[in-house]
Parts: structure tokens; C-alpha cells; sequence
């Protein structure tokens, strides 16, 4: 950058705080007091129990890696979950995508009453799903591939039907000029625009899938979660250690893998 236009960028006129502005940080000072003391909230203790966190971190340095045997298939049940649970969650997304798309259906209401549905299961957390369906389909890893599944309809199906209302809208109006019919129209005008972004959003969701299955486990709902929960209930802590070494390691892995897979589609 040359001097001349760092003296420019100096002299730029400075834009005055008005007085709405202060109003809004006085408000969100205000409410942070208030949170605080209505929530009890004391970081004091954080810090006057440290020496007991010390002394478990330290003995989660030492993993149990005898325990290994046990954590192995139990991580690979929480991967088939976050797989299964990826698979059933986009092809709803894929189809309810579609219908709610507004070049894609043209009827307001439909479309309008279909995403205040989509909305409202959005708005449920995965924790919650995961106990619903504990309840529902008992203990076990359904429960979980369940509660993965909606939410990765949540996820998918938000990211999704935006994308295909944004696509080049000339294909569409060709083939509906020589008579296609809408299936024609989805497979040879929105599909080549907007498949390659269906299949990073479905990544993009098994990644978040992975993580959260391992703390379904924590309320029944499969996975390696319920055996970190035992662990920590029975204070055997280089065995949590082990869990907890084998699910960040798996997690960073395919964290990575699909992120460069996404890069890689969207060239």
C-alpha cells in the first residue's frame, strides 16, 4: 500500500457512535449483570475446585489402552449411526427440498405451510429427539440413528432448498416451454445445478452427525456415549481417557477427510 493512500485511509471521516447505539450496549451490559446474578453465576468456584479437575485430567493422561477391545466396536456403532442416521435424514431433505423450493412449486400456500413444518422440527434439539425416541424404541443405537436422522433433516433440507432457489432459473423456463413435465424439469435443469452442493451439505451434516452421537449415548440412545457415561459415573477415569483420546482422534479424522472431500466438490 503506497503513503498516499495510507494518508487517505487516515484521514477517512470517523462515523460518530449514536446515541441508539449506546442505548443497545447499556442494554446488553445491563442484561449481563442481571443474567448473571439471576443464573448465580460464580466462575470463583471454577477456580477454588481446580485441584480436583487437575487431578482427574491427570489421571485421564493415562489411558486404560487394555480397554481398547471394548472401545473399538462401540465407536464403530457410533459411526454406523451417524451414517445411517446421515442416509435417512438427506433423502427426506432431498425430497422436502423440492417441495418447498419456490421455483420448484409455485403453489404459495403449500410451500408456506410446509416450511413452518420444517421450522418447528428444526427448532427441537437432538438431546431431546434422543430421549423421545429412547422412550418410543427403548435403549439402544435405533433410537439414535432416529434422532440423527431428523436432525440431519433439519440441517440439510434449511441449506438445500436455499440453494436450489438460487439456481439459473433459464433451464427451468426451457423445458417448461417444449412441455416437460416437473420430474424432467428437476432431473436435466435444477439436479446438475445444485447436486454437487446436496453432497457437501450431507458431509457437512455427517460431521456434526459424529460428534453428536457420541453424547446420545449419554441418555441411551446408542454409541460409545453410554459407556464414556459409566465411566465417569464409576470414577474410572483412565478409562474415560481412552474414550475420549479414540473419539477425538476419529472425529478430527473425518473432519478433515470431509471438508477436503467438500473442497473438492465445489471446485
Amino acid at each position: 500500500m503506497s503513503s498516499t493512500e495510507q494518508e487517505k485511509l487516515m484521514t477517512l471521516p470517523k462515523k460518530k457512535l449514536k446515541i441508539l447505539n449506546w442505548l443497545w450496549v447499556l442494554l446488553f451490559v445491563a442484561g449481563l449483570f442481571i443474567s448473571t446474578n439471576e443464573t448465580k453465576t460464580d466462575l470463583g468456584a471454577l477456580f477454588a475446585n481446580f485441584r480436583d479437575f487437575a487431578e482427574i485430567f491427570l489421571q485421564m493422561l493415562h489411558p486404560d489402552w487394555s480397554y481398547l477391545a471394548t472401545v473399538i466396536p462401540l465407536l464403530l456403532e457410533t459411526i454406523k449411526m451417524a451414517i445411517l442416521g446421515t442416509a435417512i435424514g438427506s433423502v427426506i431433505a432431498f425430497i422436502y427440498s423440492l417441495l418447498i423450493a419456490r421455483n420448484i412449486v409455485k403453489n404459495k400456500a403449500v410451500t408456506g405451510i410446509l416450511r413452518i413444518i420444517m421450522n418447528i422440527i428444526r427448532t427441537i434439539p437432538d438431546l431431546l429427539l434422543g430421549a423421545i425416541f429412547v422412550a418410543i424404541v427403548g435403549i439402544g443405537p435405533v433410537a439414535g440413528v432416529l434422532a440423527l436422522a431428523i436432525c440431519t433433516f433439519g440441517i440439510v433440507v434449511k441449506l438445500f432448498y436455499e440453494a436450489i432457489e438460487t439456481i439459473d432459473p433459464g433451464p427451468i423456463e426451457a423445458l417448461t416451454a417444449v412441455g416437460a413435465n416437473k420430474i424432467q424439469i428437476i432431473v436435466f435443469a435444477v439436479l446438475p445445478q445444485v447436486i454437487t452442493y446436496f453432497i457437501s451439505y450431507c458431509l457437512y451434516a455427517f460431521e456434526i452427525n459424529v460428534r453428536a452421537s457420541t453424547v446420545l449415548g449419554y441418555i441411551g440412545a446408542g454409541g460409545i456415549g453410554l459407556y464414556l457415561q459409566q465411566t465417569l459415573q464409576i470414577f474410572d477415569y483412565p478409562k474415560t481417557g481412552t474414550i475420549i483420546i479414540v473419539i477425538i482422534i476419529v472425529v478430527v479424522l473425518i473432519d478433515y477427510v470431509s471438508s477436503k472431500s467438500r473442497e473438492a466438490l465445489m471446485q
